[in-house]
């Protein structure tokens, strides 16, 4: 067995100066995937921008809009999933407060028809801000993966949560994810061995050097078998706040020649999925 890792930059749509960089580093063979954003205005050039490349981005399910951005506004008009307005709230406590399954499904069905409809049929999918997860309330998980299970969709689930959590889980929410990856298994939707990412901020980080060290100890402790490294590399002026430092950081990362030395030197292969 050999460890193999998915390098995918989350969030190609979100707005144009993300999907710039994505589509950038997916050109020069720095991403071996990304995910897409059907909700958001710029969705649709990305969509094809990204068919151009040749790559089908899975479907980044999203249910929460994002602060300094236009208002993203749910494809379904799911009710329980929108403010007063008809747009995404920012929270995702509100959302796991107020979110019905069936309105969670619905959504998902609608963001899936999306990006079929704009040539882009995905293979799997996964959770933006981590909503689905019930990391902020409520969880729908177990109707995510039978959704998923329904369209036959890998979903981003890690086997192994620690690397992602940084250490072990609290019991209850360990058994939580004990059930939703035998769950997986159960209904044979694929998920990653682990999954790994950025979760600080520039003031926490301090330097470009410390979040590339950082990197380098994900990489080297990645196990058996087929991983994900999921970041968000965009400009800085995309982004606003020190998120606009971190996501270009990220993306400096990933054309810094010592992250390229590690790939070889860890022997890790980079890979485009953890399915097939």
């Amino acid at each position: 067995m050999t460890r193999r890792v998915v390098l995918t930059g989350d969030d190609l749509g979100r707005e144009s100066g993300t999907t710039e960089v994505i589509l950038a580093l997916l050109a020069e063979g720095r991403l071996s995937a990304t995910t897409l954003i059907p909700v958001a205005p710029a969705a649709e050039r990305a969509a094809r921008q990204v068919r151009e490349l040749g790559v089908v981005p899975r479907l980044h399910v999203t249910l929460t809009g994002e602060a300094g951005l236009p208002r993203w506004r749910p494809l379904s008009g799911a009710a329980s999933l929108a403010d007063p307005d008809g747009a995404f709230s920012e929270d995702p406590f509100v959302l796991g407060a107020r979110g019905e399954a069936g309105d969670v499904v619905r959504e998902a069905d609608a963001q899936l028809r999306w990006l079929c409809d704009h040539g882009c049929t995905p293979e799997a999918a996964d959770s933006h801000a981590g909503t689905l997860y019930g990391l902020h309330g409520r969880s729908w998980l177990a109707e995510t993966l039978e959704w998923c299970a329904g369209h036959g969709l890998a979903f981003r689930l890690p086997r192994d949560a620690e690397p992602y959590f940084g250490g072990p889980l609290p019991p209850p929410l360990a058994a939580a994810h004990e059930r939703a990856v035998a769950h997986a298994d159960a209904l044979g939707v694929a998920i990653p061995q682990t999954i790994a990412t950025n979760r600080r901020g520039a003031d926490e980080l301090g330097s470009y050097e410390r979040l590339r060290n950082d990197y380098l100890g994900r990489l080297a402790a990645l196990p058996e078998g087929t991983s994900e490294l999921f970041l968000h590399p965009s400009r800085e002026d995309a982004v606003a706040g020190s998120d606009g430092v971190v996501r270009a950081w990220e993306a400096r990362l990933l054309r810094d020649p010592a992250w390229h030395d590690a790939l070889t030197s860890e022997g890790v292969e980079v890979v485009r999925d953890w399915w097939s």
